[in-house]
């Protein structure tokens, strides 16, 4: 047994755990937590990704299993590193011939395929290597100050609605965070997260689940990028922003998708509910209140939303329409997960202080 310590989330709990790392000699090893007693399943070593080295502290996860973590501060033994992956610092092809030489070619494939303002960021986006993408948002989205909202309850009844919405996992994470205010936000690199402003304005889960859905079409067509290209220019975003990603995140809640990219995601979101068995009306009665024809309290509050998000009386009449007559629908989330995701931030001892309107 090794006594190298680290840190480990098994994905299924909250629990922070400080483990040692067991090898079993067949390619797999085993985490163990003496204190406790706690043991965890074999894990291959060919299962782990790289997510990131910063200030001396590495972190890995699990390519099957999703909020597995494990990682460590310092150096690890050479035993143990010489079976961890390596991190890809930009995508395969890229960390081999370079960035420059890569960058190079980004830009003119960006020249020829460019015929205009308008449409060159939406060529040039898909063209970004997703990896870049993962590290984009990574960067922007940190720990997000500590504002994430953890609880058992809490985190059960997000994974349930998750799995409702997403069930091929195309998002890489969903998160509520402590944010007063009624926005959800989609970063570059699949991570979605929703504001608890916008959870406590939902009449209920069906209108959170018709949001996630939506915001999963914007993670299916990578949207976000082609928002930061287009705002910020290839350079930019080729160049990681300067060292300045976190600095970036208001350009990102600010970001305006255009009529084409909001009914396409609006397109996700009704077929996601569809399959899932979810009624759609709860998503029109959202977008009927934050339109502001709902009590005047909350127009305010629907400022935050109407800004990336711009709605219409076609947009909300289309999910009245998806509504299919003696369909059996069953709500996103039974009446005690509801309760438990919109008591989450409360009941988070840890979670910190919420923002205020700004960032």
């Amino acid at each position: 047994m090794s006594d190298f310590r680290l840190w480990h989330y098994d994905g299924r709990t909250a629990v922070r755990r400080h483990v040692v790392l067991v090898s079993t000699g067949d390619g797999r090893f085993l985490l163990e937590e003496p204190d406790s007693g706690w043991a965890g399943e074999p894990v291959a070593w060919s299962e782990l990704t790289m997510i990131g080295t910063e200030g001396g502290r590495t972190a890995f996860g699990h390519r099957d299993m999703a909020g597995w973590r494990m990682g460590f501060s310092g150096q690890a033994p050479p035993e143990i590193a010489a079976q961890l992956p390596r991190g890809e610092r930009y995508g395969r092809w890229i960390d081999r011939f370079g960035f420059w030489p890569a960058a190079g070619a980004f830009t003119i494939v960006a020249a020829l395929v460019i015929w205009g303002v308008a449409e060159a960021p939406g060529v040039v986006a898909p063209m970004i290597p997703k990896a870049w993408e993962n590290r984009m948002g990574d960067a922007m989205v940190g720990d997000f100050g500590g504002r994430f909202c953890r609880t058992p309850e809490g985190d059960a009844a997000l994974r349930s609605l998750v799995a409702r919405i997403d069930p091929k996992g195309e998002a890489r994470e969903v998160a509520l965070a402590n944010i007063p205010i009624v926005n959800a936000v989609t970063l570059p690199g699949g991570r979605i997260i929703l504001f608890d402003g916008l959870v406590q304005q939902a009449g209920s889960s069906d209108e959170v689940a018709g949001v996630l859905g939506h915001e999963l079409g914007h993670v299916r067509h990578r949207d976000t990028l082609t928002g930061l290209v287009r705002q910020l220019g290839l350079s930019v975003v080729l160049g990681g922003f300067g060292g300045n990603a976190g600095g970036y995140l208001n350009g990102v809640l600010s970001l305006s998708y255009g009529r084409d990219a909001e009914s396409a995601a609006d397109s996700v979101a009704i077929d996601q509910m569809r399959a899932a068995a979810i009624s759609p009306a709860g998503t029109a009665a959202f977008f009927e209140r934050m339109g502001g024809k709902g009590e005047a309290g909350s127009a305010q509050q629907a400022m935050t939303w109407l800004s990336s998000h711009p709605l219409s009386v076609d947009r909300r009449k289309r999910f009245e329409q998806a509504m299919v007559k003696d369909a059996r629908y069953h709500p996103a989330l039974d009446a005690t997960q509801w309760q438990a995701l919109r008591s989450a931030c409360k009941a988070d001892p840890k979670v910190a202080k919420p923002w205020g309107q700004g960032f």
